[in-house]
């Protein structure tokens, strides 16, 4: 049995949530053979899935969103590389949660992403999600060596808002190791740069921006977007993706040649999960809350397409489940178990979420003695 979960976003780690199940499969199948590859979608707890996976921790500080230094780390092996946003310049590294959408900037990615460079890295794969940052990936890239200039060729400050004012940039001192690396951006949205899908108006407001915070950097990206798109070239700001983390997706998209995919099928194929569930009989996934958007590009739908290949039947958890039976089953999950239904309060449920976790665990080790038995 392979225990293959995402985040309970507020609640527990991916890893903790595969723990969990464990404990409780253990207690009612304690003959099971329990594999734990806890999964990610490109945002929070990417860097954790590899590090489970047997990658290696490669520790460092680097400027958070704020540009005070905060603790972060990302996870290699041989030339390869996977990084995480959210772990460096994310909304949680925002000091006393102080919010500051025209300011907060993305700096410290591009720092981590020198770092991995400097040791040998080629192969960057970089995951995008939680930005405190609207910034159009302007600071990761001042992060690797980018100079942003104004009309008087200074420099611009820090954040999103300061990039209405940018008229020119200066390549000459981009990190050197760019020139022989390959960058994957593993995300879970598709949304363009600009527009009503765009990266302001869909994740402003979850980063503190107002109706006129969100107008200046709608200028700003603006701005922004046509001083990197050259002429006769693909419209990089409409690629999708390139509205990801604040619009960091079009900054890597444009003057770093990345490409974009969906960052659970990413995951799953570097950690090469259809190898590891190839001689499984079945596999867990979940998230924290299992709804309409989680079918489409979402953590447990990537693992139920990758082990529905493998011929091999998927139970999802959830600490709550709005689809109803039809959805779960067009969906194509076996099973679905919620901790709602164990614990209607929310906060509890979220508080608890580690022993309802090993309940459910211990009625699908239940359903599976049952089944072996037959």
């Amino acid at each position: 049995m392979v225990l293959a979960p995402d985040k309970f976003k507020g609640s527990l780690t991916a890893a903790q949530v595969a723990a969990a199940l464990a404990r409780g499969i253990e207690r009612t199948a304690p003959d099971s053979d329990i594999r734990q590859l806890p999964v990610a979608d490109g945002g929070e707890g990417t860097v954790e899935a590899f590090l489970a996976a047997g990658w290696r921790r490669v520790p460092l500080r680097a400027p958070g969103p704020t540009g005070v230094p905060v603790d972060t780390a990302y996870a290699v092996s041989g030339n390869a590389a996977v990084i995480e946003l959210a772990d460096v310049v994310g909304l949680a590294k925002i000091p006393g949660a102080q919010r500051d959408p025209l300011h907060a900037g993305t700096e410290g990615l591009g720092v981590v992403i020198a770092h991995a460079l400097d040791r040998g890295a080629r192969d960057l794969v970089v995951g995008l999600g939680g930005s405190a940052a609207t910034d159009g990936g302007a600071g990761m890239l001042r992060g690797l060596g980018l100079r942003i200039l104004d009309a008087m060729g200074n420099e611009l400050p820090r954040g999103g808002a300061a990039l209405v004012d940018a008229r020119s940039i200066d390549r000459a001192n981009m990190h050197p190791g760019l020139a022989h690396a390959r960058m994957t951006l593993a995300s879970d949205v598709d949304n363009p740069l600009l527009g009503p899908s765009g990266a302001v108006e869909t994740y402003g407001p979850q980063k503190g921006a107002g109706p006129c915070e969100r107008s200046v950097l709608t200028a700003a990206l603006e701005n922004w977007a046509g001083l990197l798109q050259p002429r006769h070239s693909p419209v990089y700001a409409d690629q999708p993706g390139a509205g990801a983390a604040g619009g960091a997706g079009f900054g890597a998209i444009a003057v770093l040649g990345a490409t974009s995919r969906p960052g659970i099928d990413l995951v799953l194929e570097v950690i090469e999960f259809p190898t590891r569930i190839a001689d499984a009989d079945m596999v867990v996934t979940g998230e924290g809350s299992l709804d309409a958007q989680s079918l489409h590009g979402k953590a447990p739908l990537g693992v139920r397409s990758a082990a529905a290949a493998a011929e091999v039947p998927v139970t999802v958890v959830a600490g709550r489940i709005l689809l109803d039976d039809y959805q779960l089953r067009a969906a194509g999950f076996g099973a679905a178990y919620a901790l709602s239904d164990l614990e209607p309060d929310t906060t509890r449920s979220m508080t608890h979420a580690a022993d309802l976790l090993e309940s459910i665990g211990a009625r699908i080790g239940t359903v599976a003695s049952a089944e072996l038995g037959r």
